[in-house]
């Protein structure tokens, strides 16, 4: 044989050698039944700058937890009659869809959906659909100040505060500070709720007594004077004001848009499918 040729049989045998030579197989920790648990499974287990003691503990509550798992799956399917695994095996199947046409549809829909909602959007929605947010409790608007009975200018911050507009904002900044507690902006509705937090003189059975429009309240207590102006009420089971329920309604604004975007995303995908032979219904 002369040299070229024994270097054409010798070159494919070595190529074939490197070829089928098989990658060392992964190095097991564990094995429960036919079930194993190898090196790479825990390889991200440990975080970094872990001590050697602790992750000691780690590596080994996490194999016993993996063994505990896998006898007590193959427990289970031993011993939960076969209708019963053929319904679960139902269910995890319809998880599975569910999750995954859940996450496709969450990005298209963030992809998609118009989030910028108008003030004229907001008050044409509320104007539709109005008899629909009434009020679970009732709701008030007021202000008031705590502050010290002994207070050098309680007087002149009584005058000021019990004046038809808190008009100098320069004296409110400069005297807000000495209060123990305070709420100056009247304009916005509150829950009943939160003027009991606030205010604890008021509460459910004095409610009435107190709680009426234009109500002034001087109410001292051992160290203290409330000031209490109140300038609007709304009872129970009326229409919430636009400003109260605001927020809300441009989450539902938007939640609308979704589920508008939704529906008509499934049905193009359904026509697109139908055009494309891709879904057929035999008949």
């Amino acid at each position: 044989m002369n040299k070229l040729l024994l270097l054409l049989v010798l070159v494919p045998v070595f190529a074939s050698c490197s070829y089928f030579k098989t990658e060392a197989e992964p190095e097991a920790i564990a094995r429960v039944g036919e079930s194993f648990l190898y090196q790479n499974d825990i390889v991200d287990l440990i975080p970094e700058g872990t001590s050697k003691e602790d992750s000691i503990g780690i590596v080994r509550n996490f194999i016993n937890r993996w063994a505990t798992q896998k006898i007590l799956i193959n427990a289970a399917e031993r011993n939960i009659e076969a209708v019963k695994l053929e319904e679960f095996d139902k269910l995890i199947q319809q998880y599975r869809i569910d999750l995954y046409t859940k996450a496709y549809i969450e990005e298209i829909v963030k992809r998609e959906v118009d989030t910028t909602v108008t003030e004229l959007d907001i008050q044409n929605y509320y104007k539709e659909n109005k008899e629909n947010f009434k009020t679970n409790g009732v709701l008030v608007r007021l202000r008031y100040i705590q502050l010290p009975k002994d207070h050098p200018k309680f007087e002149l911050i009584k005058s000021n505060f019990f004046d038809s507009k808190l008009k100098d904002k320069n004296f409110w900044e400069t005297y807000q500070l000495q209060f123990k507690s305070s709420a100056l902006n009247d304009s916005v509705w509150v829950d009943m709720n939160q003027v009991y937090r606030k205010l604890p003189f008021i509460n459910p059975d004095n409610r009435d007594t107190y709680i009426l429009p234009g109500k002034t309240i001087q109410q001292p207590d051992s160290l203290n004077v409330y000031l209490v102006k109140v300038t609007n009420v709304i009872d129970k089971n009326q229409i919430s004001p636009y400003e109260y329920v605001k927020v809300t309604l441009k989450e539902l604004i938007i939640s609308q848009r979704k589920l508008e975007l939704i529906h008509k995303f499934e049905k193009e995908i359904t026509d697109d499918a139908i055009k494309n032979k891709y879904y057929e219904i035999y008949q």
